[in-house]
């Protein structure tokens, strides 16, 4: 079954709509690459959802854990390169909610974040800096 539909709406634009809940994404191209950039970009996504992806991964260890990790925020920073133009690093601060949660604990965070689906699907090449703020 899809996951969703993604419709070009012109003027470098597109919509995707996730099918299960019926949620929509406006992208636009960035502006240094003709676009507008009035929307997450193409690649704002992919950089974004390697931080959603962590903090979901986290959070699921947390819960499990009978941690709170609620309120933890993640500052992402995508580094483009030319020729061919790609991503060519993610930089994330994990600024986390550390109230009650021990050294120990905190570092079994760490290491299921890290192990999120989304960073591990990353190509090699892409340089990944991630930094936990306790």
């Amino acid at each position: 079954m899809a996951t969703s539909i993604v419709t070009y709406v012109g003027d470098l634009r597109t919509e995707a709509q996730h099918l299960r809940s019926g949620t929509r994404i406006i992208s636009d191209a960035p502006v240094d690459n003709q676009g507008k950039g009035e929307a997450f970009s193409p690649t704002d996504l992919l950089s974004t959802s390697l931080a959603s992806c962590m903090l979901t991964i986290m959070g699921i260890k947390a819960r499990d854990l009978n941690l709170n990790i609620d309120g933890s925020e993640a500052e992402v920073e995508k580094i483009m390169a030319s020729d061919p133009r790609r991503v060519a690093e993610i930089r994330i601060s994990l600024k986390m909610n550390h109230q009650g949660i021990i050294a120990k604990e905190q570092k079994i965070l760490e290491r299921a974040g890290l192990n999120c689906p989304v960073l591990l699907s990353l190509h090699p090449d892409i340089v990944k800096e991630i930094d936990f703020k306790w």
